[in-house]
């Protein structure tokens, strides 16, 4: 898909399939929309003094083939009350005006960019959410479908007519089609099958990213090397699978080469039985969806490497299946981690952690700036946040407060929840350095507090997306969660 600014002195003779015009619930004409309706012999307003169209938020109301405009169809989309419009309720709007535009048979949506949004909107970034969210909602997945294929969006070409063609507008719209993008790689990826997307699947798309990218280097660690570095932890998930784990690490340079890299950290567990501690046989299927974090990652990298962003990050995944076997990790075992700590092993479907203690020895190397790990960790945080909101839990306030505002920013939140010191007495072992999964509640807390130890010689986050990496019920897929917070905090340390 093509997003662009495009300006026009007469919008009656704009050929596009589709000319969208927004309005608050005033129904106020501005310049644009006024030529419209006389050109038209006042089609519009007569739409709008009848009942089928009242401006309320995300309302879209089409008219076909109108009369005096060379547009084929006109499309009216409600932006609610212009005094309430917020951040959060302008990207409702969008998402309502995307489902429309990509359910059309249409190429071409021009969309008039010329409404005066308040201030708590800003053009440029309500440009690029409207971008962003258009292009994600063309995603339709079909890849394992042989016999009924998805509907496919045809819209190929979004222009903002008549806005501002300013630097940051150029910019914003350009990284809502990177954004958008990667939002739908994330989510590909997180729907395809556990026989399809394997650790070596995961791999495979990485190195594949590095093609495309030049600005990305890709690198594989198979087992044999893994052993080498001493990855008990995260070796000791995939005993159980036939399927070889992998660690990623994908290396962006788009800053100076002195400066420090921001790193992200993905959990790519393929498939999670819960190996020996085995998971209840209802909605297991959805534990394909155990790797969206890895998933995330390999989106945002995608996302960030097309916007061509001038910062270095480093990502990385551990990848591993888990499964029960005679050779599994049982519940009592202890392993070593690459960090020297041992763990016992209480529960073998707390595996993420075990996956991701290691990763965040081993980015230790980088001497990063930050850190963030993403990962579908616990049902607890589920219990506590729902399907709304991203679980964040950090060891430095700066970084915490900067994903909560680069969540605020990009529509995708999070809600911090505590790391107390408290806590961490819930991860003693008698057996071990500590165990691997807490005992008294807060599971949530003590996955992260698990983590933290890991994690002491730079600033850390720990974003859990058990509740916000896929959709429940009738949509049920991945959601590309947290992609777009992601990307926008990594542009927001970009441009410091």
């Amino acid at each position: 898909m093509r997003a662009q600014l495009t300006h026009s002195d007469d919008i009656t003779t704009l050929l596009c399939d589709s000319l969208v015009i927004p309005f608050f619930k005033d129904l106020t004409l501005n310049a644009d929309s006024r030529s419209i309706n006389k050109a038209t012999g006042k089609q519009l307003s007569r739409l709008l003094a009848s009942d089928d169209f009242s401006g309320q938020l995300g309302q879209t109301t089409l008219l076909l083939l109108p009369n005096g405009i060379k547009a084929q169809r006109i499309l009216l989309w409600g932006l609610g009350d212009k005094d309430k419009l917020s951040r959060q309720s302008w990207s409702r709007a969008a998402d309502s005006l995307a489902a429309t535009l990509n359910q059309q048979k249409i190429k071409h949506a021009a969309i008039l960019g010329s409404l005066k949004l308040p201030s708590a909107v800003a053009s440029a970034w309500s440009f690029q959410q409207l971008v962003s969210r258009i292009n994600r909602s063309s995603y339709r997945y079909s890849t394992t479908k042989a016999s009924v294929k998805a509907k496919q969006s045809t819209l190929a070409k979004i222009s903002i007519v008549n806005a501002k063609n300013t630097t940051a507008n150029k910019r914003a719209i350009k990284a809502g089609i990177a954004i958008g993008k990667g939002i739908n790689t994330a989510r590909e990826l997180g729907n395809l099958p556990g026989n399809i997307c394997t650790p070596k699947y995961l791999s495979s798309e990485a190195r594949k990213l590095g093609r495309q990218h030049a600005g990305i280097k890709t690198t594989v660690l198979g087992e044999k090397q893994m052993k080498l570095l001493e990855m008990g932890s995260l070796l000791s998930v995939g005993h159980g699978s036939v399927e070889e784990s992998q660690f990623i690490i994908m290396n962006y340079q788009g800053g100076k080469k002195s400066q420090q890299p921001h790193v992200l950290v993905g959990k790519g567990i393929t498939f999670d039985s819960g190996g020996i501690s085995l998971k209840p046989g209802a909605k297991m299927d959805e534990m394909k969806f155990d790797m969206c974090g890895a998933a995330s990652v390999i989106g945002t990298m995608s996302a960030i490497a097309e916007m061509k962003l001038p910062i270095n990050v480093v990502a990385v995944i551990a990848a591993a299946e888990n499964m029960p076997s005679s050779r599994a990790t049982k519940p009592g075992d202890v392993v070593t981690s690459m960090s020297g700590k041992t763990i016992e092993v209480l529960n073998t479907d707390a595996e993420g952690r075990l996956v991701l203690c290691d990763a965040l020895t081993y980015v230790e190397r980088f001497k990063p700036v930050s850190v963030v790990d993403i990962a579908t960790l616990t049902g607890a945080c589920i219990m506590a946040l729902g399907h709304h909101a991203t679980g964040l839990l950090s060891n430095n306030q700066d970084l915490a407060e900067n994903l909560l505002k680069a969540g605020q920013d990009s529509a995708d939140r999070a809600w911090q929840l505590p790391l107390w010191d408290e806590y961490q007495k819930q991860m003693e072992s008698p057996f071990a350095d500590l165990g691997n999964i807490g005992a008294g509640g807060a599971g949530t807390i003590t996955a992260a507090c698990f983590l933290s130890q890991f994690a002491t010689k730079y600033p850390w986050a720990h974003l859990d997306i058990a509740g916000t990496a896929w959709n429940q019920g009738g949509g049920k897929g991945a959601s590309g969660r947290p992609v777009a917070m992601l990307c926008q905090y990594l542009m927001n340390r970009s441009e410091q």
